[in-house]
């Protein structure tokens, strides 16, 4: 996994999920601990992408919190890229030839995150989050800029 392929931002938010995941005593970094970083880490993007698509986020939050939560507890090890987000992540730069972008961005990560089929992913599902409104949201936002350096 290459980080230099990231915007800054979604650098910060990998760093901000192991944080999280370190910070419950957990090793592996699941798609629920990067889906709060990126609540965290990048409010204006990801809160206007899913407010556009009518998601409580609050409620989204608190659920994300209950699923940390639930993962087990380990001490002493290195935390890692459990198999689910490492799937995640790969997804997320499959969208790069489809946004005409060379960096792999936030909205990438919220892509690669819904597209695995886990918990997580339920749970933006269950919001009415599906990958045909978030591209369009995400198009909108947009209009015609692409990601072409790391800023």
């Amino acid at each position: 996994m290459n980080f230099n392929n990231y915007t800054i931002k979604a650098q910060e938010v990998i760093q901000k999920a192991s944080e999280i995941a370190t910070g419950n005593q957990q090793q592996a970094i699941e798609t629920a601990h990067i889906l709060k970083a990126l609540l965290t880490v990048d409010e204006h993007v990801i809160s206007h992408l899913l407010k556009k698509l009518n998601v409580n986020i609050s409620y989204l939050s608190g659920e994300l919190d209950k699923q940390i939560q639930g993962f087990s507890k380990v001490s002493g090890s290195n935390v890692y890229l459990s198999n689910t987000s490492n799937e995640a992540l790969q997804k997320a730069q499959s969208y790069l030839k489809e946004f005409n972008d060379e960096f792999i961005s936030v909205e990438h990560l919220l892509l690669g995150i819904l597209k695995v089929g886990d918990k997580t992913s339920s749970l933006l599902k269950d919001q009415g989050v599906n990958e045909k409104d978030l591209k369009l949201a995400i198009k909108e936002l947009r209009g015609n800029s692409r990601v072409t350096d790391q800023n």
